[in-house]
């Protein structure tokens, strides 16, 4: 019995040895666990901080980005005014110059677009000269913008400014070119940086397709 009990003794003793090994353990592990979730709570809360920076950065980039869309529109707004100006100065007479009318067709390019015109650097200049005087006389001078493209042909004229008697001389130019070309045009057009409310009126009489900054009266 008494080396039984002494046995005994001697495993309650291991036993008792594990439990306090196990529990040095488990609070190690505790400790741990612990300062893990402290970490845990400390990156938590710098991701917060990040992500509330982040969100103010974002919100002033939008403001920062609507800024500039407005600012980029008043400077197209405002290139488009100078250079209507400048067309209207530079030749507020007769056909613009051949700088300007460049001018003008990259200024109403996604109009022409609509209307059929492509591609504005193959709008060639026709010029006619009446040697015998057969339509406006002898000597004459006729001159048109041309456009032609899968079988489709585009008369063009260019002005700073239209009146009524302009557009009745340029459709007369435009027949006089339908008869020259043999070709019947697709579409006959005027483009105006101004034209009068009058000469837009005869414009639609005769058919022709109006493209303009301003009506005036």
């Amino acid at each position: 019995h008494s080396k039984r009990l002494e046995e005994h003794s001697k495993r309650l003793e291991e036993l008792t040895r594990r439990v306090e090994e196990i529990s040095k353990r488990v609070e190690e592990h505790s400790k741990r666990l612990e300062e893990h979730s402290k970490r845990l709570e400390e990156l938590t809360r710098r991701v917060e901080e990040i992500s509330k920076r982040v969100e103010e950065h974002s919100k002033r980039l939008e403001e920062l980005t609507r800024r500039v869309e407005e600012l980029t529109l008043t400077v197209a707004n405002l290139a488009k005014a100078v250079v209507e100006v400048k067309i209207a100065v530079g030749s507020f007479t007769g056909r613009v110059g051949l700088d300007l009318e460049k001018t003008v067709f990259n200024l109403y390019r996604d109009v022409l677009l609509t209307l059929g015109i492509r591609d504005i650097e193959k709008v060639d200049r026709f010029i006619y000269r009446d040697v015998d005087g057969r339509y406006i006389g002898k000597g004459g001078r006729i001159e048109v913008d041309i456009y032609i493209h899968n079988n489709n042909t585009y008369l063009i004229e260019v002005k700073s400014l239209a009146q009524e008697e302009d557009v009745d001389w340029i459709n007369k130019k435009f027949e006089i070119v339908t008869q020259i070309l043999n070709r019947t045009p697709t579409r006959k057009i005027i483009i105006a940086v101004n034209i009068t409310r009058d000469a837009l009126k005869r414009a639609h009489e005769l058919n022709i397709d109006v493209i303009y900054g301003a009506v005036i009266d």
